[in-house]
């Protein structure tokens, strides 16, 4: 495949590289520029007399585009090869693309081949290269070129336009106003663009493509559809759309074919704009030289007939500056006089009319004339150089007008529209101001008629006669505020009357009616006056008498609140069923009876004075006739209710007098229960407590053997047992207070249930106590222990019993073992209470430590002992078997053991084995059993 990669310094914008990158066109783009470049081409195979249908196809065979080429450039290539063969076809190509990069063109990745394999991508991507090259490079535009130069050109043309703001060549585009401000900026009558809206880019795009097609011979390269339905236009297809509006207004196309090409260079002079003015004078030039022998007598006449021409044309140029002049004169006269008429009008509809009718002079009629006078002056300049030049006198134009006649004509006509026109002003500001005042009479008027609409009705209401007081005052607030609203609007009524005053004053058309208006507005002012304090002293009236009632209510409803809530209570506490324990809460009841029926004579006083204040209420009532709206609305207690509650509460007296006597009577049979159970209660609990205190102190006490302990405790277990019936005796008498529901008892600070305690502890006791001693005597028998030492052993146990309570807690009994010579850390310490408190109470009995203090002095066996003695029986071995068990021990005991014993594991078991080492530690309570 051929490649050309002609190695030039100049890689103007490097076309092809960015062409690879577009290698993925989107389908859109690709359609786009596919339309776009083949209109583009076809603008210039026109002016050849050929064009393209299929940019792909019709350029394969190179010819075409060579001469496109052609006709782009104004030069010649080689000459083509017309054959149809592959390799004429990539010849033709060939030629083209070195033509391309003659011109500064880099292609790198452009290939013949691929052209004239009809490759669509590479195709478009070389028309896009001549593109570049011939339409966009030469742009040049305040120092910058090609795209950017285009770019600016753009935005300097539209930068006037409202809606265009082009920053590039894709989506600045998109709602076509771009495109119709180019046109609008350089052929403003060919689009109305104010009619213009942003929001209908198709009919802004499709009226720019038709304008320019139509007018500017810019063919339609793209389609509105497309560029609105596409997110970003293809950029390439704009720029080349663009150039052709540059071209178009700059003028820069050149026609560059010499004058001897064949007639076929026709087009190029029909499709420009401005055909190359050498290309012309040359050959325009050609034809001077082919008629330069004509006729010598031909030359003087011709000089006779420009002379003639010059004359003719002077003349016709002073006759038409004196028809000029005269008509311009007479236009002046007949002008001013209207312009000087300063007749008023009485409506400003009139003076409108002949605002209007100067607006329409000043813009219709004059403007034509300041033009005829503009150019009666050019045209006698015109005259008068033209006979200077020619050798001919000076032109004096007919008296009255000279220039200077119709200046003076025309500065008298200015002066006479300056005074009509401040004329006009001055009457339209008066009339103005007569038609201000009457619309704001009548905007007053109105707003004041709203205002009192219904008003005197309101105030001719009757409501207070039914209302309440607070309804009332209420009322008289609203009154307030109408007050207010109505001194606020009082300016008001002073203005409509100054209003109405001076519109008399300048006469204005419609006084009557202005005058009848403003008449009837005072006179209903004045009667709104009236009744407004007419209103204002039946109110005040109303509110003082409902203010003395109110009081009377007030009055009663405070007086009647109590005595009810005295009543209700009286009520309540005289059917309250009482309870009570003792005769002093019943005389207390009583007392307090009493005290309340030497209340009722000042509580009927004060019912009669409660019922005395309704009655006034109904008194005034009847006297000024008062509608009274409803009741008392300060309490819902009626004198009805206060009559029912007194009858009440005398009704309850005399029972409640009869109640108190009763329950006095049962509470001084009460009475003789609490002393007779104190009385016993008081003997029988000391008692108790000092049996207690007899039975500690004979169980620490080292009098005599523990057998004459013993026999002391079973003589106080006897005097106790004796003493049963007088607590019987005191649990009958607990019965009895029981029935009469008797729950407290001053005569003694013993109840039942202390007693019972008590006497069961005492029980307790002395059988513990006794048990303790009989257990003394098994251990010191057991032991061998001497009373000497169990007197050692007890005295010790009291001195370190710090509260004396027959027991001595962890640290007493730590304390004990140190004054016996005990060295120990705390997990021998912890051995050894384990021992001595196994249930971890955290305390040590009597008992617990003679045991401890009898195995620490006497001979006693020891888990090792027994195991050495088991191993004699076993023959000195680690095990023992069932066989020797009961050939060594009694048949009961053997037995205990081997039930007991855990299977030997040892490496020198033998079958049926028995563990006779844990066995021993387990009888000792070092391991289970």
């Amino acid at each position: 495949m051929d490649h050309y990669d002609p190695q030039q310094t100049n890689d103007y914008m490097q076309p092809e590289e960015d062409w690879d990158r577009d290698l993925l066109l989107d389908p859109a783009w690709e359609k786009q520029q596919r339309k776009t470049f083949t209109a583009w081409c076809n603008s210039h195979l026109r002016k050849a007399g050929t064009q393209i249908e299929n940019i792909e196809e019709d350029f394969r065979d190179g010819l075409k585009l060579m001469l496109l080429l052609e006709v782009i450039s104004g030069e010649r290539l080689a000459k083509p090869e017309r054959g149809k063969m592959r390799v004429h076809k990539i010849s033709n190509v060939n030629k083209a693309l070195d033509f391309i990069a003659s011109k500064g063109v880099k292609l790198v990745s452009i290939g013949a081949e691929e052209i004239v394999d009809g490759n669509v991508k590479m195709t478009l991507g070389m028309i896009w290269t001549i593109i570049l090259r011939f339409a966009i490079q030469d742009i040049s535009v305040e120092e910058t070129s090609a795209k950017e130069g285009l770019l600016l050109w753009c935005q300097r043309k539209t930068a006037p336009y409202k809606n265009v703001n082009i920053q590039n060549f894709h989506i600045s585009w998109k709602d076509g106003l771009g495109f119709c401000a180019l046109i609008h900026r350089h052929r403003p009558e060919l689009i109305d663009y104010g009619k213009l809206r942003k929001d209908d880019p198709l009919t802004n795009l499709n009226t720019a493509f038709d304008v320019a097609e139509k007018y500017l011979d810019i063919p339609k390269m793209l389609d509105a559809e497309d560029i609105v339905g596409t997110a970003r236009p293809d950029e390439k297809a704009i720029m080349t759309y663009v150039s052709s509006f540059y071209h178009a207004f700059s003028g820069a196309q050149k026609v560059s074919q010499d004058p001897k090409l064949p007639p076929q260079s026709t087009p190029d002079i029909i499709g420009t704009l401005r055909p190359d003015e050498k290309a012309i004078m040359t050959y325009v030039s050609c034809y001077y030289h082919a008629f330069s022998g004509a006729q010598k007598a031909e030359t003087a006449a011709n000089r006779i007939c420009k002379v003639l021409a010059v004359n003719q044309e002077n003349e016709q140029l002073m006759e038409d500056y004196e028809k000029l002049a005269s008509d311009l004169l007479e236009w002046i006269r007949r002008t001013i006089p209207w312009l000087e008429n300063r007749a008023p009008e009485n409506t400003m509809q009139a003076m409108q009319q002949k605002l209007e009718d100067f607006r329409d002079y000043r813009r219709l009629h004059k403007p034509p004339k300041v033009q005829e006078k503009c150019q009666l002056e050019i045209n006698f300049n015109t005259l008068q150089t033209k006979l200077r030049l020619s050798n001919r006198p000076a032109f004096m134009p007919s008296e009255g007008k000279m220039v200077s006649d119709i200046n003076n004509a025309w500065g008298g006509l200015e002066q006479a529209e300056k005074g009509y026109e401040e004329w006009l002003l001055n009457e339209i500001r008066r009339l103005e101001r007569l038609d201000h005042l009457a619309e704001k009479f009548r905007q007053k008027a109105s707003i004041h008629e709203s205002w009192t609409d219904g008003k005197e009705a309101m105030l001719q209401q009757k409501d207070y006669e039914t209302a309440t007081l607070s309804e009332i005052k209420a009322l008289l607030k609203k009154h307030e505020a109408f007050e207010s609203d109505l001194a606020a609007h009082q300016d008001r009524v002073e203005q409509i009357a100054a209003i109405a005053q001076e519109l008399n004053e300048l006469d204005y058309y419609d006084s009557p009616s202005v005058n009848a208006r403003c008449q009837k507005i005072c006179d209903q002012w004045d009667n709104l006056g009236a009744l407004t304090q007419k209103r204002r002293e039946a109110l005040e009236r109303t509110e003082k008498l409902l203010e003395t009632i109110d009081q009377l209510y007030l009055e009663y409803a405070k007086r009647a609140a109590p005595f009810n809530n005295w009543m209700e209570g009286a009520m309540e506490d005289l059917q309250d069923t009482f309870i009570v324990h003792t005769i002093e809460e019943i005389q207390g009841l009583t007392t307090a009876h009493e005290q309340f029926k030497a209340t009722l004579p000042d509580a009927d006083k004060e019912r009669q004075a409660i019922l005395g204040i309704h009655n006034e209420v109904s008194k005034i009532v009847q006297t000024y006739h008062v509608n009274m709206a409803g009741t008392n609305p300060y309490t819902t207690i009626t004198p009805h209710e206060i009559n029912g509650k007194w009858e009440h509460v005398r009704q309850l007296v005399p029972r409640r007098d009869q109640a108190l006597m009763e329950e006095h009577a049962r509470q001084q049979q009460n009475e003789r229960l609490r002393k007779q159970f104190g009385a016993q209660a008081n003997v029988i609990g000391p008692w108790i407590q000092t049996k207690m205190e007899e039975i500690g102190r004979i169980s620490i006490e080292m009098h005599g053997t523990l057998e004459d302990q013993l026999n002391h405790l079973r003589q106080y277990e006897k005097s106790i047992v004796n003493y049963k019936p007088k607590i019987d005796q005191l649990e009958g008498d607990h019965q009895l207070i029981q029935e009469a529901l008797i729950f407290d008892n001053k005569h003694t600070n013993y109840t039942m249930e202390h007693i019972r305690v008590g006497w069961e502890q005492l029980l307790t006791t002395i059988a513990r106590t006794i048990n303790e001693v009989e257990n003394q005597i098994l251990t010191r028998d057991a032991k061998g222990i001497s009373q000497e030492q169990m007197n050692e052993f007890r005295a010790s146990f009291n001195h370190f019993d710090r509260k004396k309570t027959g027991m001595m807690d962890c640290e007493d009994f730590r304390a004990c073992l140190i004054s016996m010579g005990y060295n120990m850390g705390e997990a021998e310490f912890a051995r050894i209470m384990s021992i001595v408190d196994p249930n971890r109470l955290g305390v040590v009995t009597f008992q617990a430590f003679i045991d401890f203090m009898s195995r620490e002095t006497a001979d006693t066996d020891t888990a090792d002992q027994v195991m050495a003695s088991f191993k004699i029986l076993a023959g000195d071995k680690n095990y023992i078997t069932v066989d020797e068990l009961r050939r060594e021990l009694p048949p009961d005991q053997a037995e205990y053991c081997i039930a007991r014993m855990a299977p030997y594991n040892g490496r020198d078991a033998v079958p049926g084995a028995l563990d006779y080492m844990s066995f021993s530690t387990a009888l000792y309570g070092e391991s289970d059993l």
